[in-house]
């Protein structure tokens, strides 16, 4: 395939290096599921991929460890369509929306201790509830 997917502006994926493969869907659908393989299973290279820079190979390989192989190949599967084109447009947005998502940066949480308000009025709460179990408790008259 001699075309490219953009998953951002800086990044895209030729379409060489993506493979689909035809397979049966499995579940209900009549005699249309014993005769044709409408459910598509995506190939991509994730370790051997020109397209990624190793930041975001990191980051997807990561992010979808338990749908990468021991070679390194992203397997993305895609049944809930009754046509093979349904499928593969299905099969090629998931792996957009893993990229894209491999490929955005998380933010970097900066530590902060809480005001002061925000400690007395907890502790304050801590004070009340616990005048109100207090009082709720049995009183011995003995």
């Amino acid at each position: 395939m001699d075309y490219s997917i953009q998953i951002a502006p800086h990044l895209s994926i030729s379409g060489e290096e993506i493979q689909f493969k035809f397979i049966r869907s499995s579940g209900p659908g009549g005699q249309n599921v014993n005769k044709v393989s409408t459910a598509v299973q995506l190939r991509f290279d994730v370790v051997r991929s020109s397209s990624l820079p190793e930041e975001i190979r990191q980051r997807l390989l990561q992010l979808a460890r338990n749908r990468i192989s021991k070679e390194g190949l992203l397997i993305i599967e895609a049944h809930s369509h009754r046509s093979q084109e349904g499928n593969r447009k299905e099969a090629l947005n998931r792996l957009i929306a893993l990229v894209r998502k491999a490929s955005q940066r998380r933010k970097i949480r900066y530590r902060t201790t809480p005001p002061a308000a925000a400690k007395r009025k907890r502790l304050e709460a801590k004070r009340r509830r616990s005048e109100l179990k207090k009082m709720r408790a049995r009183i011995d008259y003995s």
